[in-house]
């Protein structure tokens, strides 16, 4: 392969690494795009866990969050460190907070808006996760900001369940 067809080649590749990374336009919005992100993640998680078990879910889960890894070190050496339009990792993040919920609408409400807190606010570890480098630190803080809002919603879920009003 010639030099000029390896950088056609090259660019095509981490354009498409670019719109999987970005959610295509998702990322680009002028406002919030990790919140539209997130929101997107919820809608079509909605979707899967009405169909799908939850061992295939996690299995989805940890693809994704590969995928994640993979597209957004890509995207960063264009797109700079943590860049905005990434939102990939928002899905992954959305999705490992949303696995353990019942399937209704109040819990997804609030997967949704604990994750946002956690992936905003980034408590420890989860700042200091984003130091790791390249697609790892912009996925891997987004997990952590998933499993701190799962386990919120375990804790409110036993606290209710003990009340007897779940």
């Amino acid at each position: 392969m010639d030099k000029m067809a390896k950088t056609v080649s090259n660019r095509m590749f981490s354009g498409v690494a670019i719109q999987i990374a970005t959610l295509g336009p998702v990322g680009r919005l002028p406002v919030a795009p990790g919140t539209w992100g997130s929101g997107a993640a919820a809608i079509l998680w909605w979707w899967l866990a009405g169909v799908f078990q939850f061992a295939l879910l996690a299995s989805f889960i940890v693809l994704l969050a590969i995928l994640s890894i993979i597209v957004s070190t890509i995207a960063e050496r264009c797109l700079g460190c943590d860049a905005r339009p990434i939102v990939i990792d928002e899905v992954v993040g959305q999705w490992l907070a949303l696995l353990w919920c019942p399937h209704s609408w109040i819990w997804f409400a609030g997967g949704f808006i604990l994750f946002r807190v956690f992936d905003i606010f980034k408590p420890f570890p989860v700042r200091a996760s984003q130091k790791l480098p390249g697609g790892w630190g912009v996925t891997i803080d987004d997990i952590l900001a998933g499993l701190y809002a799962a386990l919120c919603l375990y804790f409110i879920g036993r606290f209710f369940d003990g009340l007897g009003t779940l």
